[in-house]
């Protein structure tokens, strides 16, 4: 079926639910039915759930950005992110993003900006990523990253940057997604003069 601008796009309804797997806090995956807007049953639509998590474009006076260097698991290499981190229950994305910054960074920020929340895969879920931009930085402690992590910060231009993401040293969605957000808004500010 096409959708035009004027139509109306019904949502899918679930009609059962079964939890397949559950590894809380990192994962559940369920199975479930669901019954499409023309009628259809779909059965054994799976979906996961993930925890949510931040990922922070931290952009210094001088405008760079503050890189990381790290071993990723799910691609498999090393490769350029950014500060970034699942959200502690109950805590707000906000929270998270400068608790993150702090942890692996050891800055700190005076403004923050939501550039958005997305949903990790639009069939399945996966969890959300809260997108923020942080300036007005400060250096407060040296970085604490988790005891998985092992990290080398690195201070980016803005087009050194543009290029890492466009020749795949970003190998992360997450990280590729506030990168090009982060670019898009400082490239914006700069053409209205407010950077």
């Amino acid at each position: 079926m096409i959708v035009t601008k004027d139509s109306e796009i019904r949502v899918w309804e679930t009609l059962r639910r079964r939890q397949l797997i559950d590894a809380t806090p990192w994962l559940r995956l369920w199975s479930e039915t669901v019954r499409l807007p023309d009628g259809r049953v779909i059965g054994d639509y799976y979906t996961l759930e993930q925890p949510d998590f931040v990922v922070v474009f931290a952009l210094t006076d001088e405008n760079e950005v503050i890189g990381i260097w790290h071993y990723k698991h799910g691609p498999r290499r090393v490769n350029l992110g950014l500060p970034a981190g699942y959200l502690e229950p109950s805590e707000d994305s906000l929270a998270a993003a400068q608790r993150e910054l702090l942890e692996e960074t050891g800055y700190q920020a005076d403004s923050w900006q939501l550039l958005g929340r997305f949903t990790v895969d639009g069939n399945r879920g996966g969890g959300q990523a809260h997108i923020y931009l942080a300036r007005q930085l400060r250096a407060m402690a040296e970085p604490n990253p988790d005891d998985l992590e092992e990290i080398k910060l690195d201070l980016i231009t803005l087009t050194e940057l543009q290029q890492h993401l466009e020749n795949g040293s970003v190998a992360t969605l997450g990280a590729a997604t506030a990168i090009a957000f982060g670019l898009n808004v400082v490239a914006q500010s700069t053409l209205e003069g407010k950077l």
